[in-house]
């Protein structure tokens, strides 16, 4: 019979954003990237949504959303990033699971997920519950459908999680094939013990679950599913084909399944050009006649379960020892370090659990007599996490029967709300994953413990921090640096804590800098400045104003009053109080005035000390993203200085520099980076401006190529490419403008001849769009006689061989 393939992708990141600012904030170890999300978008997530088929001679032929083709899942707080900062590719992947309906006979591929991978053998009743109606109704709202599928974090499983799970209707779920311990065909008595991963994977199996209620499984083929991620079978498309394809099982069965799955990171960001690897393969089995490609609900419905399994409870896929990675030092670690251990897992679990159980405590107390369910309240809140406008906040209310509150009691339940929510976040299951308790995963998840326990004594509970950082001093780490789990919250979390006053220091400093403020949005708050006013002599600035602060998600506010004094480069200082009355602000306004326009800097310093108080802030008090790219804009400013300074004396020595590269003497060490520097700023400013020179472009880059100097590649690459997209855009913007199409074919020999690994990918698939829309068009003309038409093709071809793509 034909063997069907189902190839599975579990796409994951962990939450990483500030919790008090709701957004991420940059990530040094994903540089060049400004985080991790990023990074990973750009090597996986991107690249399968438009993935490359190329011919024999390297160029792309044909370009696949491999999203559209495979079973696949993605974590919903991965998608709400991505529904933020890259909408495109959100809709291209929510259009795949269309497209997908249309293959699969009504079956689409997309998969739900318990909502932020929690190993939920290891969580109470209560959390399994939130969970999987939480990555129900996020699925529903995203995709328009109802989820068949769900995928389990760390395919964790217990019972009570699959029994959860068909009581809101999921149909399936994948396991790995240990996971499996009796099978037996349905009607028979006699099981049969396949533990140690010796189940069958071509073939749906039922578990009957103790509620009476039954979900079916599917157990991944584990053979493959290694060699795909470590054995290097993604090197070669045709072998990856023939692995799925052929069946080394001796015995035979009906309607025999392919299938794998793996973390969806393995097409791309684990093995560079993964998702090509991918493409390949679907691409070539859907030109054979001998295979077919499926996804999981499809199968099911053709091929209902003639078998049914008992699972191995409190299994996972990643975890030899059950789910002990996420609770004790079990031998499970992510390589280095070798004499390093993970006994700070258990410490650390305990004092998450003991948190837990207080905050469940001010949960219910806090609405007691508010609600009759506080647990169903917490389960709808979904609908306020995936629509924060107020219109969905009201009917939420109106929903429970609160909308009668006052506004301090509104916040004060959506306070105790949000600690819920920071709860189900600080047990996200990265968090014991890898190697020390200092690692950014650990301290995310404590970040949230961090905003649960600020929460509740907002709304009246204990202060719950000193008991929590006492447990984890019997969590040890494996650094002097930290020697366990208390030091790494006192250094690294709780400094980050912030309030709506620390919120208005950020806003006072940054109003210093107008297009800092200008720019100014943030996920969490809002900053409403009132009164404001910004004076400048030569290169100083004094701001004044009030701001109100207002956080979003609960609907507190703030009022604060600020003078802030910046003396140029990095120096200055901001002064902050809260509830400043009008008459006060005046007073401030006219005294720190007068020293400002009178030059005299120790008493506008007096004023703010006067009026503010102790402490006065400075830049270092401004968010992290914001004080990079204040400080980004500082030096660029001393870099042009730089430039200046050195341009001249480049210039001037040109001839001799000249000389001793004719001759071949190498230029000391000094002398060069000062060429190289000067190179790279001249190649930047060309790139910036508005009208190309594509003369003296070329010009700069054949100096470049001439010294081999080694220029900031990096940067320039980052910059090559996003010219490059920009200039392709206008493109299609206007089609038909032969001059528009001869200067880019120019631009990108010129750019692609400099950095030939430049990347191409936004470029390429704005070219393949023009030859679906408009090539044959122009081809057609051309073959009437058309000299433009003709012209235009052949520019067209010219311009499709530097991005690497053929136009036919």
């Amino acid at each position: 019979m034909t063997r069907e393939i189902c190839i599975h992708g579990h796409f994951y990141q962990p939450p990483r954003e500030n919790p008090w600012l709701e957004e991420i904030e940059t990530q040094d170890s994903a540089y060049p990237f400004h985080d991790w999300n990023h990074r990973v978008t750009e090597e996986c997530y991107a690249p399968n949504s438009a993935s490359r088929i190329l011919d024999a001679e390297n160029r792309i032929v044909r370009i696949l959303n491999n999203y559209s083709r495979i079973s696949f899942n993605f974590g919903p707080t991965l998608l709400a990033w991505m529904e933020a900062e890259r909408p495109r590719l959100y809709h291209r992947i929510l259009e795949a699971d269309r497209l997908s309906r249309e293959r699969f006979s009504g079956h689409g591929a997309a998969l739900a997920q318990a909502y932020n991978h929690i190993i939920l053998p290891l969580a109470d009743s209560r959390d399994k519950r939130t969970q999987i109606l939480w990555g129900v109704r996020d699925f529903r709202s995203r995709f328009g459908r109802e989820p068949e599928g769900m995928w389990l974090p760390e395919t964790a499983v217990d019972l009570e999680t699959l029994d959860l799970m068909a009581e809101y209707g999921i149909a399936f779920t994948i396991l790995a094939p240990r996971q499996a311990r009796l099978v037996r065909r349905i009607g028979e008595s006699r099981w049969e013990d396949v533990s140690g991963g010796c189940v069958d994977p071509r073939r749906a199996y039922l578990c009957r679950l103790p509620s009476g209620r039954s979900i079916s499984l599917f157990f991944y083929d584990g053979e493959i599913a290694h060699e795909v991620s470590f054995g290097g079978l993604l090197k070669r498309g045709d072998a990856f084909v023939e692995r799925l394809a052929s069946d080394r099982r001796p015995e035979k069965t009906e309607s025999p399944l392919a299938h794998i799955a793996t973390d969806g990171e393995t097409f791309g960001h684990h093995h560079r050009f993964g998702d090509m690897a991918l493409s390949y393969a679907l691409h070539a089995i859907e030109e054979r006649y001998d295979v077919r490609l499926t996804v999981y609900a499809d199968y099911l419905e053709r091929n209902p379960p003639r078998f049914e399994a008992a699972v191995v409870e409190n299994s996972s896929w990643s975890c030899v020892h059950g789910v002990e990675r996420w609770r004790n030092d079990c031998g499970c670690r992510t390589g280095g370090h070798p004499d390093w251990r993970q006994k700070w897992r258990g410490p650390l679990r305990a004092a998450l659990d003991g948190l837990r159980g207080r905050l469940a405590s001010d949960f219910e107390s806090g609405l007691k007599g508010r609600v009759s369910d506080p647990w169903k309240l917490r389960d709808d809140y979904i609908d306020v996490i995936l629509d924060r406008s107020p219109a969905s906040v009201g009917a939420f209310f109106a929903r429970h029967g609160l909308g009668r509150l006052s506004r301090p009691e509104k916040t004060a339940v959506l306070k105790m709300l949000e600690a819920q929510r920071c709860a189900q976040l600080m047990y996200t299951s990265c968090g014991w994953f890898f190697n020390d308790i200092s690692g950014i995963e650990t301290v995310q998840i404590l970040s949230y413990a961090a905003r649960a326990m600020q929460l509740a004594r907002e709304t009246g509970g204990s202060d719950y921090e000193p008991d929590f950082t006492e447990r984890l001093r019997e969590a040890p780490g494996n650094s002097p640096e930290y020697p366990d789990g208390a030091v790494v919250y006192e250094r690294r979390v709780r400094p980050a804590v912030l309030d709506l006053f620390r919120v208005g220091v950020h806003a006072a400093i940054a109003s210093l800098f107008p297009r800092e403020e200008a720019g100014e949005e943030f996920p969490a708050f809002t900053i409403q400045r009132e009164a404001s006013e910004l004076r400048e002599h030569g290169r100083m600035r004094l701001a004044l104003g009030k701001a109100r602060i207002r956080r979003l998600f609960t609907g507190e506010e703030r009022s604060i009053g600020y003078g802030a004094l910046h003396l140029g480069g990095h120096n200055l200082m901001a002064g902050v109080r809260s509830d400043m009355a009008p008459a006060d602000l005046e007073r401030v306004r006219s005294e720190l005035t007068a020293g400002f326009e009178s030059e005299d800097v120790p008493a506008v310093i007096n004023a703010l000390d006067l009026y503010f108080g102790r402490p006065l802030y400075s830049l270092g008090h401004l968010f992290r993203d914001r004080k990079r790219r204040v400080m980004g804009e500082l030096l660029a400013s001393s870099l042009k200085d730089f430039e200046n300074a050195l341009r001249p004396a480049v210039e001037q020595h040109d001839s001799l520099l000249r000389a001793a590269r004719e001759m071949a003497i190498p230029l000391p060490r000094t002398q060069s980076l000062i060429v190289e520097f000067s190179l790279t700023m001249r190649m930047r400013r060309l790139l910036e401006k508005e009208d190309l020179d594509l003369d003296d472009i070329e010009r700069t880059g054949e100096e470049i190529r001439a010294w081999e100097f080694r220029v900031d590649r990096p940067a320039l690459r980052r910059l090559f490419s996003e010219k490059l997209a920009e200039r392709m855009t206008d493109l299609t913007d206007c089609p038909e403008s032969l001059e528009r199409l001869s200067s880019l074919r120019r631009l990108a020999g010129l750019l692609t001849g400099l950095d030939p690994e430049m990347n191409l990918w936004a470029s390429q698939n704005l070219f393949d769009r023009m030859t679906r829309r408009h090539y044959q068009a122009f081809r057609d003309r051309a073959e009437t006689g058309d000299v433009p038409a003709k012209e235009w093709i052949a520019e067209f071809r010219r311009l499709g061989g530097f991005l690497k793509v053929r136009a036919d």
